[in-house]
């Protein structure tokens, strides 16, 4: 009986990890950020792969090919969190408008940068990307902010992202071309 007892203490405190059930795994603040940090990213993404083909200096290009690999890390990781939760990956079209809308880059920006000639490429390339860059910051700030989430592996994304992405925006800023 003890045994039994011992074993339904385990599963009412969270196995020990420490979670009380009064503790939520994760909220709405959580689950908006990863529902609209997953596109911001995919975006990013989309862009930093344009350098690839261009003829941008090689810094440009390893720079480009560290941020595809995190940020495609990072959405696999979202995803996968939106999962095990049984929450969508994305929300309707406007459904973030009441709290800022969604961090993205132009379609027009984006559009203007696929077709820029490669001696003005550079250049573009590094402004598209730092604003790109800069949303993400902006985004991940509203996860760690006073009304933001509560689950930690998510918050430490959020500040993982301010940190990188800041650093990467001060690159960019630096960049000589």
């Amino acid at each position: 009986m003890r045994l039994v007892l011992a074993v339904v203490a385990l599963l009412l405190t969270g196995c020990g990890s420490g979670a009380t059930p009064a503790t939520p795994s994760h909220n709405a603040a959580d689950v908006m950020f990863l529902q609209m940090l997953i596109p911001q990213n995919e975006q990013g993404i989309e862009i930093v792969r344009l350098a690839a083909n261009r003829p941008v200096p090689a810094s440009l290009k390893e720079l480009s090919a560290a941020i595809e690999v995190t940020q495609r890390t990072e959405v696999d990781q979202m995803k996968g969190w939106l999962r095990a939760w049984n929450e969508p990956e994305s929300m309707a079209a406007g459904a973030h408008a009441g709290h800022g809308g969604m961090k993205m880059t132009s379609p027009d920006l984006v559009g203007a940068l696929k077709s820029a000639p490669d001696p003005e490429f550079t250049r573009k390339f590094l402004d598209v990307l730092t604003g790109q860059q800069q949303g993400a910051v902006e985004l991940a700030q509203t996860e760690n902010g006073t009304s933001g989430g509560v689950h930690p592996e998510v918050r430490d994304l959020a500040r993982r992202v301010i940190e990188s992405r800041t650093a990467e925006v001060k690159q960019l800023l630096n960049f000589k071309t």
